[in-house]
């Protein structure tokens, strides 16, 4: 039970900082705020402050920051489809940002904490291509084709996402850069692709500003995974049973803290602080995706609006937002589903 407490926990405060993202700047903005609320569902609790009512809805998933005007006609002078574009542009974007900035400290507390796990090779598996291509224990990988490695875990994401690749490997060895090309192998009992190189999990620490730097490239490759694991979803690589929504999510949080807590209290908690930068560098992406009814689908028609110098249909937008939310919707409850069936029938 506690787990899953855990779980909810940290779900609802990455979703509750998106939405505070758009209530604050619709505040600024000077936009009517009718209510604010987290969860889907019934309404559990509420109360009402000034001229925004607050709710707690029964199921924890999911939350909104409903401004006046946004999907219907308001006469209202501080309605929010009365104000500027480039307000509107802010207010819609805001929520992202948030998570964007939620995820960089998360990321830095952690990295400032545990340390940084720089990519120097502590051994080399026989029989693998970094051993045929003369990969050497201390050598630090640099780049594997262009993309720029700056942790020992980045390499196995990479191999997986190139795993039938020619990978071109940049490693520097006594202050001199190399390359070489390495191809990935099966290694059958685990069914993981592999080049051969390992690490035994040593941390260094870094001073102030190394945190800050490393705690970015941190969200990088958060956010390199999360494209790449979508680009993988629409080529088939990845099958859509693979997506996990909110339950998947919170099953995963909850088996993070199981794994953890043997290693004592601070292990738990920078596992699920490293978590949750990952899930909220995950909704900066996909709330940032073109697709009506998201973030990303509003500011694109935003964009549009502000090259064409005057205002969408309303009602045509609506119509756009409408299906999307519920073709969104739809895929949602799949999502649900596929999670409880792979959560109690698997």
């Amino acid at each position: 039970m506690l787990k899953i407490l855990i779980a909810i926990i940290i779900f609802s405060f990455i979703v509750i900082f998106h939405e505070l993202g758009h209530f604050w700047v619709a505040k600024m903005c000077d936009v009517k705020v009718n209510e604010f609320w987290l969860g889907m569902g019934p309404t559990l609790l509420h109360f009402t402050k000034g001229e925004t009512k607050y709710c707690l809805k029964l199921l924890p998933f999911g939350g909104a920051c409903v401004m006046e005007g946004e999907d219907e006609e308001s006469d209202d002078e501080r309605a929010f489809n009365k104000k500027p574009v480039w307000k509107r542009f802010l207010i819609v974007a805001a929520g992202p940002f948030n998570n964007f900035i939620l995820a960089a400290v998360l990321c830095f507390i952690v990295i400032a904490t545990v340390g940084i796990d720089k990519p120097v090779v502590d051994s080399v598996s026989e029989g693998y291509s970094a051993a045929e291509q003369g990969i050497q224990p201390g050598d630090e990988i640099i780049y594997l084709d262009n993309y720029r490695v700056h942790f020992s875990h980045e390499i196995s994401a990479y191999v997986f996402f190139h795993k039938e690749d020619t990978i071109e490997m940049t490693y520097e060895r006594n202050g001199d850069r190399n390359s070489v090309y390495v191809t990935p192998r099966l290694k059958e009992d685990t069914g993981k692709y592999l080049i051969g190189v390992n690490w035994e999990g040593g941390y260094e620490k870094g001073n102030f500003f190394e945190n800050i730097y490393y705690g970015m490239c941190q969200m990088k490759y958060y956010i390199y995974t999360t494209f790449k694991s979508l680009s993988a979803l629409i080529t088939g690589q990845v099958s859509i049973k693979e997506m996990s929504g909110p339950v998947g999510i919170v099953k995963v949080i909850g088996d993070t803290y199981e794994k953890s807590k043997d290693s004592g209290a601070l292990a738990v908690v920078m596992n699920l602080l490293n978590l949750a930068a990952l899930l909220s560098a995950n909704l900066v992406v996909m709330n940032l995706l073109p697709l009506p009814a998201l973030d990303g689908g509003r500011l694109v028609l935003f964009i549009v609006e502000a090259i064409r110098g005057k205002k969408l249909n309303e009602k045509i937008e609506g119509k756009i937002h409408f299906v999307g939310l519920v073709l969104l919707m739809g895929l949602m409850v799949f999502i649900m589903y596929n999670d409880i069936v792979k959560i109690f029938f698997s």
